[in-house]
Protein backbone atom coordinates (compact mmCIF):
# COMPACT_ATOMS: atom_id res chain seq x y z
CA UNK A 1 0.00 0.00 0.00
CA UNK A 2 1.58 3.26 -1.04
CA UNK A 3 2.06 5.83 2.19
CA UNK A 4 -0.44 8.52 0.91
CA UNK A 5 -2.99 5.79 1.01
CA UNK A 6 -2.27 4.71 3.95
CA UNK A 7 -2.33 8.30 5.40
CA UNK A 8 -6.13 8.67 4.47
CA UNK A 9 -6.89 5.31 5.83
CA UNK A 10 -5.73 6.66 9.11
CA UNK A 11 -7.74 9.80 9.21
CA UNK A 12 -10.54 8.23 8.16
CA UNK A 13 -10.23 5.87 10.97
CA UNK A 14 -10.00 8.43 13.11
CA UNK A 15 -13.11 10.10 11.95
CA UNK A 16 -15.27 7.10 12.48
CA UNK A 17 -13.60 6.03 15.88
CA UNK A 18 -13.59 9.01 17.43
CA UNK A 19 -16.70 10.92 15.76
CA UNK A 20 -15.06 14.10 14.16
CA UNK A 21 -14.41 15.98 10.90
CA UNK A 22 -10.92 16.39 10.29
CA UNK A 23 -10.27 19.56 7.69
CA UNK A 24 -6.88 19.87 7.72
CA UNK A 25 -3.80 17.75 7.33
CA UNK A 26 -0.18 18.06 6.85
CA UNK A 27 3.41 16.83 7.21
CA UNK A 28 5.41 18.63 9.71
CA UNK A 29 9.22 17.84 10.93
CA UNK A 30 11.95 16.98 8.85
CA UNK A 31 9.98 16.46 5.42
CA UNK A 32 8.06 19.69 5.74
CA UNK A 33 11.14 21.26 6.73
CA UNK A 34 12.66 19.39 3.39
CA UNK A 35 15.78 17.90 5.03
CA UNK A 36 14.49 14.77 5.29
CA UNK A 37 16.30 11.19 5.03
CA UNK A 38 14.74 8.81 2.15
CA UNK A 39 13.98 6.45 5.00
CA UNK A 40 12.24 9.78 7.15
CA UNK A 41 9.17 9.07 9.09
CA UNK A 42 6.10 10.53 8.00
CA UNK A 43 4.57 13.10 11.02
CA UNK A 44 0.87 14.08 10.32
CA UNK A 45 -0.30 16.37 12.28
CA UNK A 46 -4.12 17.33 11.63
CA UNK A 47 -7.11 20.09 13.00
CA UNK A 48 -10.48 18.98 13.76
CA UNK A 49 -14.05 19.24 15.02
CA UNK A 50 -16.50 17.48 16.94
CA UNK A 51 -20.18 18.21 16.48
CA UNK A 52 -21.43 21.32 18.10
CA UNK A 53 -23.39 19.70 21.09
CA UNK A 54 -20.07 18.03 22.49
CA UNK A 55 -18.43 21.89 23.36
CA UNK A 56 -21.78 22.38 25.16
CA UNK A 57 -20.73 20.17 28.45
CA UNK A 58 -20.03 22.30 31.98
CA UNK A 59 -16.97 19.63 32.11
CA UNK A 60 -15.66 21.15 28.29
CA UNK A 61 -12.38 21.50 30.04
CA UNK A 62 -12.36 18.45 31.48
CA UNK A 63 -12.89 16.39 27.82
CA UNK A 64 -9.54 15.34 25.69
CA UNK A 65 -8.81 17.96 22.78
CA UNK A 66 -5.80 15.47 21.55
CA UNK A 67 -6.26 12.02 19.13
CA UNK A 68 -3.14 10.48 18.98
CA UNK A 69 -2.04 7.20 16.53
CA UNK A 70 0.71 4.75 17.96
CA UNK A 71 3.45 5.24 16.22
CA UNK A 72 4.18 2.47 13.53
CA UNK A 73 6.92 1.78 12.00
CA UNK A 74 6.93 5.12 9.66
CA UNK A 75 3.93 6.74 11.03
CA UNK A 76 3.15 9.63 13.12
CA UNK A 77 -0.15 10.74 13.61
CA UNK A 78 -1.56 13.30 15.71
CA UNK A 79 -4.19 15.71 16.03
CA UNK A 80 -5.19 18.81 18.03
CA UNK A 81 -9.28 19.97 18.38
CA UNK A 82 -9.85 23.43 16.74
CA UNK A 83 -10.89 24.85 20.33
CA UNK A 84 -7.39 23.83 21.42
CA UNK A 85 -5.43 25.24 18.38
CA UNK A 86 -7.30 28.36 18.42
CA UNK A 87 -5.98 29.00 22.10
CA UNK A 88 -2.56 28.35 20.95
CA UNK A 89 -2.97 30.40 17.57
CA UNK A 90 -3.54 33.83 19.76
CA UNK A 91 0.16 32.75 22.08
CA UNK A 92 1.55 32.17 18.41
CA UNK A 93 2.70 29.12 19.14
CA UNK A 94 5.14 28.19 16.21
CA UNK A 95 4.77 24.45 15.44
CA UNK A 96 1.03 25.46 14.79
CA UNK A 97 2.35 27.99 12.60
CA UNK A 98 4.34 25.73 10.45
CA UNK A 99 1.49 22.86 10.24
CA UNK A 100 -0.26 26.10 8.64
CA UNK A 101 2.69 26.82 6.07
CA UNK A 102 3.57 23.35 5.49
CA UNK A 103 4.03 22.67 1.83
CA UNK A 104 2.54 18.80 2.32
CA UNK A 105 -0.70 19.07 2.67
CA UNK A 106 -2.81 15.61 2.61
CA UNK A 107 -6.17 17.45 3.14
CA UNK A 108 -7.63 20.55 3.21
CA UNK A 109 -11.56 21.73 3.03
CA UNK A 110 -13.88 23.90 3.87
CA UNK A 111 -11.64 26.76 4.14
CA UNK A 112 -10.81 26.33 7.96
CA UNK A 113 -7.21 26.48 7.53
CA UNK A 114 -7.48 29.16 4.93
CA UNK A 115 -9.74 31.42 7.75
CA UNK A 116 -6.28 30.61 10.04
CA UNK A 117 -4.08 31.97 7.62
CA UNK A 118 -5.92 34.71 7.32
CA UNK A 119 -5.78 36.26 10.43
CA UNK A 120 -2.18 34.98 10.96
CA UNK A 121 -0.49 38.22 10.94
CA UNK A 122 -2.57 39.30 14.05
CA UNK A 123 -1.99 36.18 15.27
CA UNK A 124 1.97 36.30 15.06
CA UNK A 125 4.02 37.01 17.74
CA UNK A 126 7.99 38.25 16.77
CA UNK A 127 8.58 37.51 20.86
CA UNK A 128 7.32 34.85 21.20
CA UNK A 129 8.36 32.80 18.16
CA UNK A 130 11.70 34.20 19.06
CA UNK A 131 11.97 33.12 22.50
CA UNK A 132 10.43 29.66 21.04
CA UNK A 133 13.26 29.40 18.66
CA UNK A 134 16.08 30.24 20.66
CA UNK A 135 15.24 27.80 23.53
CA UNK A 136 14.62 25.13 21.12
CA UNK A 137 18.34 25.82 19.17
CA UNK A 138 20.25 26.29 22.79
CA UNK A 139 18.76 22.96 23.69
CA UNK A 140 19.49 21.00 20.97
CA UNK A 141 23.28 22.75 20.98
CA UNK A 142 23.60 21.54 24.13
CA UNK A 143 22.55 18.10 24.06
CA UNK A 144 23.98 17.20 20.85
CA UNK A 145 26.84 19.06 19.36
CA UNK A 146 29.57 19.24 22.51
CA UNK A 147 32.85 18.00 22.16
CA UNK A 148 34.96 17.33 19.16
CA UNK A 149 32.59 13.96 17.83
CA UNK A 150 29.24 15.27 17.18
CA UNK A 151 26.05 13.83 15.76
CA UNK A 152 26.20 15.39 12.46
CA UNK A 153 22.26 15.55 11.32
CA UNK A 154 21.58 17.56 14.33
CA UNK A 155 23.44 20.35 13.01
CA UNK A 156 19.97 20.82 11.03
CA UNK A 157 18.03 21.14 13.94
CA UNK A 158 20.06 23.66 15.69
CA UNK A 159 20.71 25.54 12.21
CA UNK A 160 16.85 25.76 11.72
CA UNK A 161 15.28 27.54 14.89
CA UNK A 162 19.00 29.59 14.83
CA UNK A 163 18.01 30.93 11.39
CA UNK A 164 14.49 31.42 12.27
CA UNK A 165 15.85 33.60 15.01
CA UNK A 166 17.34 36.03 12.64
CA UNK A 167 14.52 35.81 10.03
CA UNK A 168 12.25 37.52 13.06
CA UNK A 169 15.18 39.64 13.75
CA UNK A 170 14.60 41.13 10.36
CA UNK A 171 11.30 41.37 10.27
CA UNK A 172 10.46 39.44 7.56
CA UNK A 173 7.43 38.00 9.54
CA UNK A 174 6.01 34.54 10.21
CA UNK A 175 8.60 32.08 9.85
CA UNK A 176 8.15 29.88 7.13
CA UNK A 177 7.94 26.17 7.41
CA UNK A 178 11.03 25.30 4.52
CA UNK A 179 14.32 25.22 5.56
CA UNK A 180 15.54 26.37 2.40
CA UNK A 181 13.94 29.33 2.13
CA UNK A 182 15.64 30.49 6.01
CA UNK A 183 19.08 29.64 4.13
CA UNK A 184 18.10 31.60 1.45
CA UNK A 185 17.39 34.98 3.39
CA UNK A 186 19.52 34.71 6.10
CA UNK A 187 22.50 32.14 5.68
CA UNK A 188 24.66 34.97 4.89
CA UNK A 189 27.79 33.95 7.28
CA UNK A 190 31.03 33.27 5.19
CA UNK A 191 30.98 29.80 4.19
CA UNK A 192 27.45 28.78 5.75
CA UNK A 193 25.41 28.13 2.84
CA UNK A 194 28.05 26.69 1.11
CA UNK A 195 28.14 24.17 4.23
CA UNK A 196 24.51 23.70 4.79
CA UNK A 197 23.98 22.45 0.86
CA UNK A 198 26.96 20.12 1.27
CA UNK A 199 24.87 18.39 4.33
CA UNK A 200 21.29 18.64 2.92
CA UNK A 201 22.80 16.73 -0.56
CA UNK A 202 24.13 14.09 1.90
CA UNK A 203 21.04 13.51 3.71
CA UNK A 204 18.87 13.45 0.91
CA UNK A 205 21.11 10.92 -0.58
CA UNK A 206 20.68 8.50 2.04
CA UNK A 207 23.25 9.17 4.32
CA UNK A 208 23.22 8.58 8.10
CA UNK A 209 25.23 11.57 9.31
CA UNK A 210 25.42 10.06 12.62
CA UNK A 211 28.21 11.11 14.69
CA UNK A 212 31.35 12.29 12.96
CA UNK A 213 34.09 14.97 14.17
CA UNK A 214 32.69 18.80 14.19
CA UNK A 215 32.17 20.85 11.36
CA UNK A 216 33.93 23.97 12.24
CA UNK A 217 31.78 26.24 9.82
CA UNK A 218 29.31 25.21 11.17
CA UNK A 219 30.24 24.99 15.15
CA UNK A 220 31.69 28.33 14.89
CA UNK A 221 28.32 30.08 14.03
CA UNK A 222 26.28 28.34 16.10
CA UNK A 223 27.77 29.07 19.27
CA UNK A 224 28.44 32.69 17.81
CA UNK A 225 24.82 33.24 17.10
CA UNK A 226 23.74 31.25 20.58
CA UNK A 227 26.56 33.34 22.77
CA UNK A 228 25.03 36.62 21.01
CA UNK A 229 21.12 35.81 21.83
CA UNK A 230 22.22 35.20 25.56
CA UNK A 231 22.96 38.48 25.74
CA UNK A 232 20.02 40.20 23.38
CA UNK A 233 16.63 41.41 24.72
CA UNK A 234 14.02 40.66 22.35
CA UNK A 235 10.49 41.95 23.83
CA UNK A 236 7.85 43.66 22.41
CA UNK A 237 4.50 45.11 23.54
CA UNK A 238 2.25 43.05 21.55
CA UNK A 239 -1.62 43.07 21.34
CA UNK A 240 -3.04 39.19 21.12
CA UNK A 241 -5.21 38.43 18.35
CA UNK A 242 -8.68 39.37 19.38
CA UNK A 243 -10.46 36.76 20.81
CA UNK A 244 -13.81 37.79 19.73
CA UNK A 245 -11.98 37.17 16.30
CA UNK A 246 -11.18 33.34 16.99
CA UNK A 247 -14.70 32.71 18.63
CA UNK A 248 -15.93 34.00 14.82
CA UNK A 249 -14.06 32.00 13.18
CA UNK A 250 -14.46 28.89 15.40
CA UNK A 251 -18.51 29.20 15.39
CA UNK A 252 -17.79 29.60 11.40
CA UNK A 253 -15.70 26.51 11.35
CA UNK A 254 -18.62 24.00 12.79
CA UNK A 255 -20.93 25.83 10.45
CA UNK A 256 -18.85 24.50 7.91
CA UNK A 257 -17.28 21.26 8.09
CA UNK A 258 -20.81 20.05 9.89
CA UNK A 259 -23.45 22.04 7.42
Amino acid sequence: MDVAKRIRDALAQIEREHKVRIFYACESGSRAWGFASPDSDYDIRFLYLHPRDWYLSVRLEKKRDVIELPIDDSLDVNGWDLRKALQLFQKSNPPLMEWLGSPIVYLESRGVAADMRALGAKAYSPAACHYHYWKMAKGNFRDYLQGETVSLKKYLYVLRPILAVRWIERGLCVVPTEFQRLVDAVADAPGLKKEIEAMLARKAAGEELARGPRINVLSEFLESELDRLQRTSFEKNEEPCPTSELDQLFQNALQKVWA
